[in-house]
């Protein structure tokens, strides 16, 4: 599969300009990033081309992938999956319900294959946790907490990034959240009873019903100090308490390359990844839901 990257911000650096490179089943054809001197500069490190505009790179391309802030790639997704082009999203897929559904429908109307990266949905011991866990019945009630000291005074390459600045982790991880407790507890019921509150910092916890009926809470932070980060989630019912094994420290990247196996098998005829614009744009709902019931 012939593959471009938009983006040159430091997921592109770290994370997917490296996976590309480096997957055997694609070709990474070039970069198109807003500032042409960084595209340039990501293109020479990657050992490819940079493009002028987004156009150009979706007509060399059968597929796009995403490293850009979500209410930019929204529009730009729509128009890469017009020019023809498989989308490998980055989550979320949109901050508003509308963008969202743009992309969901573009790729309805075009008939391409999407995937959205969560990046714990494809790291191999999540992935095989939550399929195991959606294949057992009784589940009561979950939970899924992820304090990130990004803004709590770490040190890392995303504590610039403005947009997250801007939405917090309510947007940033909170579709890593529901990627684990959707899948066993089923879609959220009614997005007007969702119940939410702030905490200190950007901390939000929400608390959602299910259509098995059961019930969920999400605790959501970048601003806990560095000896207070830690992500987990949790299902207690009829089998049990099942806790997230923890993912062994690769990074990314191959998280990533199994996300683009998926793009690759569902382009080729394949079933659509569970982690779809579809799915991209339920998140973005449930999401636009809970950031309402913290208004109210």
């Amino acid at each position: 599969m012939r593959i471009g990257l938009l983006g040159t911000g430091p997921w592109a650096h770290i994370t997917q300009g490296p996976a590309l490179v480096e997957h055997p089943g694609v070709e990474l054809v070039g970069v198109w990033g807003r500032r042409p001197e960084a595209a340039a500069e990501l293109a020479v490190a990657l050992g490819t081309h940079p493009y002028d505009s987004p156009e150009a790179l979706f007509a060399e391309c059968e597929a796009v992938a995403f490293a850009l802030p979500p209410d930019v790639q929204a529009p730009l997704a729509v128009r890469a999956a017009a020019a023809g082009c498989h989308l490998l999203l980055d989550k979320p897929v949109a901050t508003t319900v509308a963008g969202a559904r743009q992309v969901a429908d573009a790729v309805a109307a075009h008939d391409r294959a999407s995937v959205v990266f969560c990046t714990l949905r494809f790291a191999p011991e999540t992935e095989a946790w939550v399929a195991a866990q959606s294949g057992t019945d009784g589940w009561l009630t979950g939970r899924a907490d992820w304090f990130s000291p990004v803004f709590g005074g770490a040190d890392t390459p995303y504590s610039q990034s403005v947009w997250r600045q801007e939405r917090g982790a309510l947007w940033d991880v909170g579709p890593h959240a529901l990627s684990l407790l959707l899948p066993p507890l089923g879609d959220v019921a009614d997005l007007a009873a969702i119940r939410a509150i702030r905490g200190p910092g950007d901390l939000v916890h929400a608390s959602l019903r299910h259509t098995t009926g059961a019930t969920s809470t999400l605790t959501l932070s970048h601003t806990v100090p560095p000896q207070a980060a830690n992500v987990t989630a949790e299902l207690r019912g009829a089998a049990g308490v099942s806790t997230l094994p923890e993912r062994a420290d690769g990074g990314a990247v191959r998280p990533f390359q199994r996300a683009v196996d998926a793009l690759v098998e569902a382009a080729g005829g394949g079933p659509a990844h569970p982690c779809d614009a579809h799915f991209g744009l339920r998140v973005t709902e449930i999401l636009a839901a809970i950031e309402a019931a913290l208004d109210a």
